[in-house]
């Protein structure tokens, strides 16, 4: 068993520990969101969509990082739940928006309080400045990797 003094090679690997510690971050948000009938995925489209501007489901897929094959099935998946709709653009009648629905907008209320919970049990080991520290750092390296970095 390997200790933080002593870890296994494996352990010493940013790879291994960051798909692990995203693997059990996934699993504790799973089980978090279960009870809300959606997923992390699902619940990212819901956060997007809350946003100021209506947007197109390309629109959507874009700022997710989504292709749009997987955004079609997103979008039907919340609409057949009633928590989103698909409506023409009052500014341009060529394209659909997505909007939330008032069940959309109780499920991403209850879904995110339900998410941030998960979170901190999974950063309980951590202290809060540590914890504070790590998602900035991760936030940077995301930045840097999109070219928003030093």
């Amino acid at each position: 068993m390997a200790t933080d003094e002593h870890p296994t090679p494996l352990e010493s690997r940013l790879g291994y520990l960051l798909k692990h510690a995203q693997r059990r971050l996934a699993d504790a948000s799973a089980e978090a969101l279960a009870p809300f009938g959606v997923d992390g995925h699902q619940l990212a489209v819901l956060v997007v969509l809350a946003g100021q501007e209506p947007l197109s489901q390309v629109e959507v897929a874009g700022r997710l990082g989504v292709d749009r094959t997987t955004m079609v099935s997103l979008i039907d998946g919340l609409e057949d739940r009633g928590l989103v709709e698909r409506r023409r653009s009052p500014r341009d009648r060529r394209k659909n928006v997505v909007e939330l629905t008032a069940a959309g907008e109780d499920c991403l209320r209850r879904g995110e309080q339900a998410r941030r919970e998960a979170e901190r049990r999974f950063l309980a080991p951590l202290t809060e400045q540590e914890a504070t520290e790590l998602v900035r750092t991760l936030r940077r390296l995301v930045a840097d990797g999109e070219g928003g970095g030093r």
